[in-house]
């Protein structure tokens, strides 16, 4: 029998960026995009006599009497967090509570970290249960890591039960780890490794079924590396399982997640995904040069036109998202126009441009350090200004150009055009209608008066809401969604 104890789990503050939606989310009166889906993953797999809270400072503050309250603060986070982390360790040094920290950012770079007593360093179904056994026993090491990955069915269901689910826009749920690719810049197959890993049919149903009894209704983000990197089995089993649940159940749910673009190429997934419930995905373009793709290892989005495969991903019912990058050693003084035209073309209304980082422990980190290039400062933020290598462009040219790309497709007419271009490749699942509750209709006069009143060049959106009613009527809601993200990014556009 595990000795009670009283446990605290603490969230760090993610800042503003492309990916927070803070500006969006007012509209509909919710606080973050989604839940710390690790921590209450953690939690599932702490003793269940043990007391547990979760603070998010996403959506509610850390309180010193919390901390002190707590035997233990787990702390779990990600690079963009890195300085709401090192805070939340530096509150509870001075109160005196201990900090067992895990999660992507410790596992590759807890070197970095004062104050922390125990790190629970790679996938917490291996690391976590000897690090609670040793703690019984009163013999708890600084470090517990592994090399190897654990099975996805030793996965516990993560306890939605520490959450205020009413804060949240979306909630999240994991279908497999890892990833078949292995990009440079990127850390997915250095943590979770190149062989996708997935959760049984069972399992994963089961997820959804502890989700729709809670009372959740709404999006679901998959968080998934790359949802599809195990195409078989979703075809022949998740996807068809999960259309079976969702149409018996009356459709409660729609999913978001993360795939490689090869997805375009494969029309049979695309229908299952579509008509699963995924109608929006995130795909990572980085560049449409091929000389940064072939630099970069981004194998699968060479020897295509992928503004063709984008297209054809917008018409089979998803709304395309894209991540770009600048700052590829191949990048020229042209990739800013090229990023500006290829993303007004491709009707990919939300682009998230970043500036080329490398993470710790990536293929890219390993070149940059042997080539003596590596710079100290790593903020995981890379839309803040800040790299962590000298580029072979100069810094003044790179950093101009990508606030110059920034600007313009986040220009009130950029985006606008840009999301038109949209809704006309769109192809609407048969399946969706719209939905007229009251929140609905309390978010679409808060949109009306801010995008259509208060700012500034409002004729765009007026020419975009009434070319929509007449034009796409059936499109009518979600172009009004995709207008609010644009006021969002706007937002974070300004600070750039």
């Amino acid at each position: 029998m595990n000795s009670y104890k009283k446990i605290l789990l603490v969230y760090p503050e993610t800042p503003a960026t492309f990916w927070s939606f803070k500006d969006a989310l007012k509209f509909v009166s919710k606080e973050s995009a989604e839940p710390p889906l690790g921590l209450i993953t953690v939690a599932a797999m702490l003793p269940q006599n043990w007391e547990k809270k979760l603070v998010d400072l996403n959506v509610g503050k850390l309180e010193d009497k919390d901390i002190v309250w707590a035997d233990y603060v787990f702390l779990s986070g990600m690079n963009v967090q890195i300085n709401s982390f090192k805070d939340i360790i530096r509150r509870c040094n001075i109160l005196g509570t201990k900090v067992v920290a895990g999660g992507p950012l410790v596992t590759t770079q807890y070197k970095d970290f004062l104050g922390v007593d125990h790190f629970i360093l790679n996938e917490a179904e291996i690391t976590l249960p000897p690090f609670l056994e040793d703690l019984e026993n009163g013999k708890a090491k600084y470090i517990y890591s592994s090399e190897e990955f654990p099975d996805l069915s030793l996965a516990p269901v993560p306890n939605w039960n520490l959450l205020d689910t009413k804060k949240y826009a979306s909630m999240s749920i994991q279908y497999s780890r890892g990833c078949p690719y292995d990009c440079e810049f990127c850390s997915i197959t250095m943590l979770n490794g190149r062989k996708p890993r997935t959760k049984s049919k069972v399992q994963f149903l089961h997820e959804l079924e502890v989700l729709f009894n809670s009372g959740w209704r709404g999006d679901i983000s998959v968080v998934d590396d790359n949802f599809i990197g195990n195409k078989t089995a979703l075809k022949k089993e998740i996807l068809p399982a999960i259309i079976e649940w969702n149409n018996r159940n009356k459709r409660p749910f729609n999913f978001i997640t993360e795939v490689s673009i090869n997805l375009a190429d494969d029309e049979e997934l695309s229908r299952l995904m579509v008509e699963a419930g995924f109608i929006s995905i995130f795909v990572g373009i980085e560049t449409p040069s091929d000389e940064s793709l072939e630099e970069c290892g981004k194998s699968q989005n060479r020897k295509r036109n992928l503004i063709d495969s984008v297209n054809k991903l917008q018409k089979s019912g998803f709304l395309v998202s894209g991540g770009f990058i600048v700052g590829f050693d191949n990048d020229s003084s042209e990739i800013f126009d090229q990023q500006i035209n290829f993303i007004q073309n491709s009707g990919i209304v939300a682009a998230m441009v970043g500036l080329l980082n490398a993470p710790t422990g990536t293929k890219l980190f390993k070149r940059l350090k042997s080539e003596s290039r590596l710079l100290e400062n790593f903020t995981g933020n890379n839309m803040d200004g800040s790299i962590n290598f000298i580029p072979k462009m100069e810094y003044s040219e790179l950093i101009k150009g990508y606030s110059r790309i920034i600007k313009s497709i986040y220009s009130q007419k950029s985006y606008y055009n840009r999301l038109t271009t949209f809704l006309r490749n769109y192809g609407l699942p048969g399946w969706q209608k719209p939905k007229f509750g009251i929140r609905e209709i309390k978010a679409f006069f808060k949109l009306v008066w801010w995008l259509g009143v208060v700012e500034q060049e409002k004729k765009y959106f007026w020419k975009l809401l009434v070319g929509c009613l007449f034009n796409y009527p059936k499109k009518f809601q979600l172009a009004m969604t995709l207008a609010v993200y644009g006021f969002h990014f706007r937002k974070i556009a300004a600070t750039i």
